[in-house]
């Protein structure tokens, strides 16, 4: 990516004087060059000082103080991605969008971190592929049927939404984001087919409803409130799972995960490491603060994966204060690269 400042360059107003905005073209193979017009953290309340070329494709106006959205925006007929990320933009500020019917193409949309109290009107973007409203003062998912089909990402967390709705028309998602919420029923995923992964962390969980999920590759549940981690059998391609900070008391329901590779299941009530020995493409696994005893059938507990285990965290377990408890881990797993927070040399 090539990037130059000249004469020709737009202006604007910075508080320190005149500053010049970022012009920039990306060449992206087989589909020729992308200008991007870049006024991240330049604390611009307007953008009347900002000339914007009318074949603009991409804008980020990040960390900015922006109140309004400038009008000429609604002109970019070439417009795919528009950030406002960071601004103060609240739900009458963003709802011109939705009438603007050159930037239809748009194909990824940010309002991450401003003054949402709702869901925009994203439905005049048929071809949207991107759309980020975490960090806002979202109370329901509510306005989500109207957004296209044709979503990959969906980014919501850092809200207040409290029930899991409008999402069953996504079959093209691929990523959701809902943590930091007030969420207290995993529901209404069993038509997210192509979901590869789930971001649920922070929120009032008890129970885990994956609903046949076959193609999902992370998904994270901490802090929430599970005390069992029955219900991921079915995740078959399932490769990074994480389930910090529960009340979890007993490791069951990993046994047919043979794709598992990182398993967090730290700050938990467990006893006993179990039902992951036939797994063998785990390499992290984190287990600290729990109530584990000893090391005595730990090699057993993880023999398909004694060759491939890389990173294993204990400490702050009651094993953690056994006599040459770094060397027999090592002894034992002889290919590890770190012991809680000591890297092996």
């Amino acid at each position: 990516m090539a990037s130059g400042e000249g004469a020709g360059d737009p202006l604007v107003a910075a508080p320190s004087g005149e500053a010049e905005a970022k012009m920039e073209t990306e060449t992206e193979e087989q589909e020729g060059p992308v200008l991007c017009l870049d006024l991240t953290s330049y604390q611009l309340h307007d953008l009347s000082e900002v000339e914007i070329p009318p074949t603009v494709e991409e804008v980020d106006l990040t960390a900015n103080r922006l109140s309004s959205v400038d009008p000429r925006m609604g002109r970019l007929a070439g417009l795919r991605k528009l950030s406002f990320r960071q601004n103060l933009l609240d739900d009458a500020a963003v709802a011109p969008l939705s009438s603007w019917d050159a930037i239809a193409g748009l194909q990824e949309l940010v309002l991450r971190d401003n003054k949402l109290t709702r869901i925009p009107d994203a439905s005049i973007f048929k071809g949207l592929l991107i759309f980020d409203v975490s960090f806002n003062e979202i109370s329901s998912l509510t306005g989500l049927s109207k957004v296209s089909s044709t979503l990959k990402e969906l980014y919501v967390s850092k809200n207040e939404v409290g029930k899991m709705e409008e999402l069953e028309h996504f079959h093209a998602l691929e990523i959701l984001e809902l943590g930091s919420n007030r969420l207290r029923v995993m529901e209404n995923l069993e038509t997210l087919t192509n979901l590869q992964e789930l971001w649920l962390g922070r929120n009032r969980i008890r129970t885990i409803n994956l609903c046949g999920l076959k193609l999902i590759k992370k998904i994270s549940l901490q802090s929430n409130r599970l005390t069992s981690m029955d219900g991921f059998q079915g995740c078959i391609a399932l490769e990074e799972l994480y389930l910090s900070h529960n009340g979890i008391q007993k490791m069951e329901g990993l046994s047919t995960l043979q794709n598992l590779r990182v398993l967090d299941v730290s700050s938990n009530k467990l006893t006993a490491i179990e039902n992951i020995e036939t797994l063998t493409r785990l390499e992290d696994l984190w287990l600290n603060d729990n109530q584990i005893p000893s090391l005595d059938g730990i090699e057993a507990a993880l023999a398909g994966s004694r060759e491939k285990l890389t990173t294993i965290y204990l400490e702050r377990n009651p094993c953690a204060k056994t006599p040459n408890y770094s060397s027999t881990l090592k002894k034992i797993f002889p290919n590890l690269e770190q012991i809680d927070s000591d890297m092996i040399a």
